[in-house]
């Protein structure tokens, strides 16, 4: 693989580049919302060489679960460290504390779509008025309704029949009283392009990438990491197994694949084979057939 000679790479860096510079042109306290997964990385590498030699002009902010994989939580911090970035972060428990979300109960249960209101607690808390986010069209259907500036009403409610054109790349970040954004800059890469352009940027990222051995609980066709997050059937017992994570988010929601992959070119060897995207392995999207898109509705990512 030639690390330096791919040309569309260096041309969505330069779509994502435009658009983190218009965000900053026209807001004035946006946040770049961090989990420590792959796109969330990829983004922040983007505003670095965005803003390069100043420092990324406005914080990171995560929203913790509780539930987060360890491994994630470690490179957060040392990666924030590393790039001189501010960090905020918001978490689920305070909002179950405070009585603003009721946890699940079951078999099932997961903090995941609890998230959306710490989000927007955090939002209006610290009167972002851009959360910029590292999703990207291919991941999903309802992602693929979604434009580069996605505009959210007061109560944080997307309306995927309500977006503004995009024509020539001309966003319009126009915005009432108590109204926010969601900005997608990564809007028109693949997971392919973003394992070559950390291949290509040697990017350091979490370890859970890679393959390792893990003790797994199998459920319904997704290999959950076992923790004590998860509630087990009487019947699942924990067998170890060699796999990695495509995808990073709250450790009841996220599923594993088998897999020898050791090295960036070996994922994206993989990724290449794949049949199935990264977000088939979450477990979250497959509770309903529009389950993202309602979510969506509702202020999630």
């Amino acid at each position: 693989m030639n690390r330096y000679g791919l040309t569309h790479l260096k041309e969505l860096e330069a779509e994502s580049i435009y658009v983190l510079r218009e965000v900053a042109a026209q807001f004035e306290r946006p946040a770049l919302l961090f989990s420590g997964g792959k796109d969330s990385i990829v983004v922040s590498q983007l505003a670095r060489k965005a803003f390069f030699p100043a420092r990324i002009p406005f914080p990171l902010m995560h929203v913790d679960t509780g539930h987060n994989f360890p491994e994630a939580l470690a490179y957060r911090d040392e990666w924030v460290e590393k790039i001189g970035a501010h960090l905020i972060v918001a978490f689920v428990q305070d909002s179950i504390d405070s009585g603003r979300v009721v946890e699940e109960k079951g078999y099932n249960a997961s903090r995941n779509a609890l998230q959306t209101v710490t989000l927007l607690d955090a939002i209006e808390e610290h009167k972002i008025d851009c959360a910029i986010g590292g999703a990207r069209r291919d991941e999903e259907k309802a992602r693929a309704k979604e434009r580069f500036f996605s505009h959210r009403d007061e109560f944080g409610q997307w309306d995927p029949k309500n977006q503004r054109p995009e024509l020539w790349n001309l966003f319009n970040g126009r915005k009432a009283m108590g109204e926010h954004f969601r900005v997608f800059p990564i809007s028109n890469w693949t997971e392919m392009d973003v394992w070559q352009y950390i291949y290509q940027e040697q990017i350091p990222i979490p370890e859970i990438y890679f393959t390792h051995r893990r003790n797994i609980i199998e459920r319904d066709g997704v290999l959950y990491a076992y923790s004590d997050f998860l509630n087990l059937r009487p019947a699942e017992k924990p067998v170890e197994m060699q796999v990695r994570f495509r995808t990073v988010g709250d450790m009841t929601c996220t599923g594993a694949v088998e897999s020898p992959a050791s090295t960036l070119e070996d994922i994206i060897q993989e990724v290449a084979a794949s049949r199935v995207t990264e977000r088939g392995t979450r477990a979250d999207d497959k509770r309903s057939e529009a389950a993202m898109e309602d979510r969506k509705k509702q202020g999630y990512f």
